[in-house]
């Protein structure tokens, strides 16, 4: 177990190391984070850590993304209502704290600000990958994403929300942001008419199973996950949308 660090003076709260082998930004004491929605701006950020998603899952091989497949994706000119299409949220850290918004933001989402008391220090190690373009606040790191859409069921007479993704880097994990992250999702379902939050889990990792059952996530193992995929969808590519033969 890491020794408890002493609470420091505001004056300490950050450390820069700008030497010629690297330009990191150590956070003590307190980090200030903030949700907000992602916009165009963010695109490059949101390549790259797509990117890691995979490389954590070692998928990078199935990765054909990019930033423009992504801006077409995510911000086309004329979007679907506010969460209906793909939404991403982005969590950026900062060892100060952010401005408190005044109201709802151009994207329609009022961005949450928490502060997180740190046990022990944090290294952004990337600082000019990550560094936030959303505003003029140059010590906002991005630090990781949420990413969700409507989807829509017979069972149920509204939609409710796929949960696609949920990603930190490394720096960024263990210190309770994921469940900030996925409670933002799960409020805006919650006070939008949404009636679910629902995605995959995998099995064999734990710590994220243990997560979503914390978070209040139900798992229903009767059902598997089945997906229609590459040679065997494209079998249908000249069917123009007719069943050729059938067994049932």
């Amino acid at each position: 177990m890491a020794p408890a660090l002493q609470q420091p003076t505001p004056s300490e709260t950050i450390t820069i190391d700008a030497s010629s082998e690297s330009n990191n930004v150590t956070i003590t004491g307190k980090i200030y984070t903030r949700v907000r929605l992602a916009t165009k701006s963010d695109l490059s950020h949101i390549y790259q850590l797509f990117y890691q998603i995979h490389e954590y899952h070692n998928y990078t091989h199935l990765y054909k993304a990019t930033e423009s497949s992504l801006a077409n994706l995510l911000f086309k000119e004329n979007p679907l209502p506010l969460f209906y299409g793909p939404s991403v949220l982005l969590l950026e850290v900062s060892p100060t704290p952010f401005n408190e918004p005044k109201n709802t933001t151009n994207e329609g989402f009022k961005p949450v600000l928490t502060t997180f008391d740190l046990k022990f220090p944090v290294v952004e190690g990337q600082v000019e990958e990550f560094r936030s373009k959303y505003d003029h606040k140059n010590d906002a790191y991005i630090a990781g994403y949420a990413f969700f859409y409507a989807n829509y069921s017979c069972f149920y007479d509204k939609p409710g929300f796929y949960f696609e993704s949920l990603y930190f880097r490394e720096s960024y994990r263990k210190l309770g942001m994921g469940s900030l992250l996925f409670g933002t999702v799960a409020s805006i379902a919650a006070n939008n008419g949404f009636v679910s939050v629902e995605g995959i889990i995998a099995v064999w990792n734990k710590k994220s199973y243990d997560f979503y059952i914390n978070m209040g996530v139900e798992i229903f193992d009767e059902f598997r996950y089945g997906k229609l995929h590459g040679e065997n969808l494209q079998k249908y590519a000249d069917n123009k949308g007719e069943i050729k033969e059938a067994n049932c």
